[in-house]
């Protein structure tokens, strides 16, 4: 490409973004999959803006040469919502309500502000219905980064108390009407007995069985008894009937050196998943004092498996999957998670993220699993989460059948690669700390300055929850995208350093507004 030039009184006003975007999208619909540009250098920040990277080959003299890579929009992606831009109901509190399980938070606060995940429940939304209400400068950056070509629609604020999001817009009869009736998909966190009603859809509440880590450990085993996973080990499970069971047996592994997982039914992020090690049991007085500390509910314990000796290798992986509304199974990917102390933090997609001997072992029995939920009769999306053993196998350990924080990830990368270009890594870092409590005007001007920072290491920040900014421990969700591991790593240190230095330039009677009043939908 030699010839890309705006009238100089437009220059400024993303003409340019348009032209060079719309260049990458014909290229990608005719097969192209490299693009050589000979760029003024005036013009040379431009291209590297717009994700284009120098290449080291001879450019005419006095230009600069870079290389694309065009891509279409994922074959998974397009398949996902059709390829068209969906209705994003961020039903997160909702959807954790129905299970009842007591290691979830009854408030649904941290649900509530998750729920800002549906900015990315698709690659380009139509509309986001929101039960807390944002900012509108949060979603026009978010816009802008992911390069949305229309206004989005955004109905929030809807169900700032209480889990009923589905409901809150059934009861504005004009608001349900145009979410549901013009055509659009709707993509829903996950299925809910309300939202089937919202969306008019068939209602099976045991279609979400395998949302049971038991259920899930059961299907896993049916499974491996097929045979065809010689890299996917089971760790025992077992369910205690009663505590005095769960006492007896959590003693009997502590005598006899082993390290226990305490899990509760349905437990999200961590929550509900407790690690005990013998001396733990030990220091804690016996088994029933470390089962005191825990939710009531059912309990299950399982075998704990040590980390692989081989330390290149990731510890947590997920597979990514959904069942779409025929039936058919599709693959999104694999990914490497984030997760301390049992709790999920995060979770890293794109090429070359997950080692390749794991890989093909993890897919192929992802993909078993997806296969199975559909014969069960589950649409929808779903993931399996593994943890790596000592010989550098990998244990399955649970199903989501919703979307995940790795599924953003997933969203946010088709899309950059179809607007940018081919090969992006995507972290997403769901709590970092914030060196204050921000309202909405610094939190906007904290995320303007990461936009400008991260850009200037060739990479992508993406403000994924602000809602949490005000909280008592105030914190922001983030994504980064980058070319490379060692930028996408430079841009996650950059954003946690500037984020917890946010509060540096605050006096001591400073006194922050809180967030607006809600704006509910019509």
């Amino acid at each position: 490409m030699g010839l890309l030039f705006v009238e100089p009184s437009a220059i400024g006003l993303g003409t340019g973004r348009l032209l060079y975007r719309d260049v990458l999208r014909r290229a990608a619909g005719l097969g192209l999959r490299r693009l050589l540009i000979d760029a003024d250098p005036h013009a040379a920040g431009f291209y590297r803006a717009m994700g284009a990277v120098e290449h080291p080959g001879a450019a005419p003299e006095g230009l600069v040469r870079f290389e694309a890579r065009p891509a279409p929009l994922a074959d998974w992606a397009r398949a996902w919502t059709g390829g068209v831009p969906a209705v994003h109901v961020g039903n997160v509190a909702e959807f954790n309500a129905q299970f009842a399980d007591a290691s979830l938070d009854p408030g649904q606060r941290a649900a509530h502000d998750y729920a800002c995940l549906a900015a990315f429940y698709s690659p380009r939304p139509a509309a986001l219905v929101l039960p807390r209400a944002v900012s509108p400068g949060w979603v026009a950056l978010v816009g802008r980064q992911l390069g949305w070509d229309r206004e989005v629609e955004v109905y929030d604020g809807l169900a700032e108390r209480g889990p009923g999001l589905s409901d809150a817009v059934a009861a504005r009869p004009a608001l349900a009407r145009r979410l549901t009736e013009g055509g659009r998909p709707l993509v829903p966190w996950g299925l809910t007995g309300p939202y089937a009603r919202l969306a008019g859809l068939p209602w099976r509440p045991d279609g979400l069985r395998y949302e049971s880590k038991s259920a899930a450990h059961a299907l896993f085993g049916r499974i491996l008894a097929g045979g065809g996973h010689p890299g996917i080990t089971l760790p025992a499970q077992w369910r205690a009937r009663t505590r005095r069971a769960a006492v007896r047996l959590l003693a009997a592994r502590s005598r006899a050196g082993e390290s226990t997982v305490l899990k509760s039914e349905h437990g999200v992020g961590g929550s509900g998943t407790t690690v005990v090690t013998p001396g733990e049991v030990k220091a804690a007085g016996g088994a029933r004092a470390v089962l005191r500390r825990l939710p009531r509910g059912p309990l299950l314990l399982e075998e704990y498996v040590h980390g692989p000796a081989d330390a290149r290798l990731p510890r947590d992986l997920t597979y990514d999957g959904f069942v779409d509304g025929a039936g058919r199974p599709h693959e999104v990917g694999a990914a490497v998670m984030d997760v301390a102390d049992g709790g999920y933090r995060g979770a890293t997609v794109g090429p070359g993220v997950v080692p390749g001997r794991l890989a093909g072992p993890l897919l192929a029995f992802g993909a078993a699993v997806g296969r199975q939920l559909a014969a069960a009769g589950y649409r929808g999306w779903f993931d399996v989460d593994f943890v790596t053993d000592a010989a550098g196998r990998l244990a399955p350990t649970e199903a989501n059948l919703r979307l995940t924080g790795p599924s953003a990830a997933f969203m946010v990368a088709a899309r950059l690669d179809e607007l940018r270009g081919a090969g992006h890594l995507v972290r997403i870092a769901d709590r970092v700390e914030l060196g204050a409590r921000l309202p909405d005007a610094q939190v906007e001007a904290l995320c303007a300055d990461l936009v400008r920072g991260c850009a200037a290491l060739g990479a992508v920040f993406v403000p994924a929850i602000p809602t949490g900014a005000f909280d008592p421990e105030p914190w922001l969700g983030v994504l980064v995208a980058a070319r490379g591991a060692r930028a996408l790593d430079a841009a996650e240190a950059l954003v946690r350093e500037r984020a917890r230095a946010a509060g540096d330039g605050f006096g001591p009677d400073f006194d922050p507004d809180p967030h607006p009043a809600p704006r509910p939908g019509p």
